[in-house]
């Protein structure tokens, strides 16, 4: 059994399967961010011009059609401050939210004042709860680790389809190098277009046809990305992002309000994240984005590591009042979730997975070059 460490420069550690130290106990995940955000900066010496260029290309290739982009928004800090961005460089978003019956207070109040004060329009599809709920409910029954591939999966194929529907080119997300470009451990999520998976879990475990909720395939995306050519863009790259700046910015001028930690604009991925996850897969998800920023400077190693010792629900209470809502909303008895908790943990695998599909389209295109990705 490998001993406990945790990285001496970032704060990763051993409950990533495949993290290795050097001689000074530096772990591979922060090197190679390092070397990932090298790459990003010699691409973009100059932040203006290159945004210019860019924001000139979208507006052309949209002329004469409602709107200029697509801007997928979830009320969180990273989506709401791409809108605000994109309008600041004169475009024309839509925006575009995925409502799949868990959204807090926050998060709504968040997303309608972004819309409401930048003059945008927003288009929200809801999924029919029982439907949704028939879905979580196979993935629990599966005992696989990434139950937010759902909202994950749903909410790229519904800024696909939306960009299809208008003709539009460009899709900007609030997806970072900046607060997300540390990739996550191998064991801690699944492939994100993983539709066979989604299908197969489901075909074993849930009863509700599949009617209102998205999903998109590694087929889906090629052809989005190569027959109509939609490009999914990091916005946020495009720009010397600061999340807490940002934060400030947002609270001042549209009265935003903030969530404790990344990602709790849900209330089922703030118990997800903060509850399920820990419990029963043994590790904590904001490790790897608190080691992110610690790599991009905008938070110190010490910051990092008291976050990490801090509770994931800094208040108890609001604990159990998650715990009770998610068990009554799902409809888990008390018994039946500690039953679930205390089940092993089961590989997306081995229900089935495409993704050697899309690594085979990938490799395909990279030799190819038939598009960039």
């Amino acid at each position: 059994m490998t001993d406990y460490q945790v990285c001496t420069r970032c704060v990763m550690d051993t409950t990533a399967c495949d993290i290795v130290f050097d001689t000074e106990g530096v772990c591979n995940y922060c090197t190679e961010f390092l070397e990932k955000l090298k790459i990003a900066h010699a691409k973009v010496v100059d932040h203006q011009a290159h945004r210019d260029k860019f924001i000139a290309k979208v507006k052309d290739n949209s002329k004469g059609k409602e709107y200029d982009c697509i801007v997928g928004v979830s009320g969180g800090v990273d989506s709401s401050y791409a809108l605000y961005l994109a309008v600041k460089s004169g475009l024309r978003p839509l925006a575009v939210h995925l409502d799949n019956g868990w959204n807090s207070e926050l998060a709504s109040h968040n997303i309608a004042s972004m819309v409401s004060n930048l003059g945008v329009d927003l288009y929200t599809h809801v999924i029919d709860w029982e439907e949704n709920k028939d879905l979580q409910l196979s993935f629990f029954k599966a005992n696989v680790v990434d139950i937010e591939l759902l909202m994950d999966n749903a909410m790229i194929a519904l800024n696909y389809q939306q960009a299809a529907k208008y003709g539009l080119r460009y899709l900007l997300s609030g997806c970072n190098s900046a607060t997300e470009g540390m990739r996550i451990p191998p064991h801690w999520n699944n492939f994100k277009y993983d539709a066979y998976n989604i299908k197969q879990i489901h075909k074993r475990f849930g009863t509700v046809p599949i009617k209102t909720h998205p999903i998109i395939s590694s087929a889906d995306f090629i052809w989005y990305t190569l027959i109509r050519r939609i490009k999914w863009v990091p916005f946020l790259d495009y720009f010397s992002y600061n999340k807490f700046e940002a934060l400030t910015m947002l609270q001042k001028e549209f009265g935003y309000k903030p969530y404790p930690f990344k990602h709790y604009e849900s209330v089922f991925t703030r118990f997800y994240q903060g509850y399920i996850l820990p419990r029963k897969f043994g590790y904590d998800i904001l490790r790897v984005y608190l080691a992110t920023l610690v790599i991009s400077g905008q938070i110190s190693r010490d910051e990092a590591m008291q976050k990490l010792r801090e509770p994931a629900y800094p208040d108890p209470r609001q604990e159990e009042q998650d715990r009770i809502f998610v068990m009554k909303k799902l409809g888990f008895t008390p018994d039946s979730f500690n039953e679930y908790i205390r089940a092993p943990a089961i590989p997306h695998e081995t229900y089935g997975s495409e993704k050697w599909v899309s690594d085979l389209l990938l490799s395909i295109n990279k030799k190819l070059k038939l598009v960039d990705l």
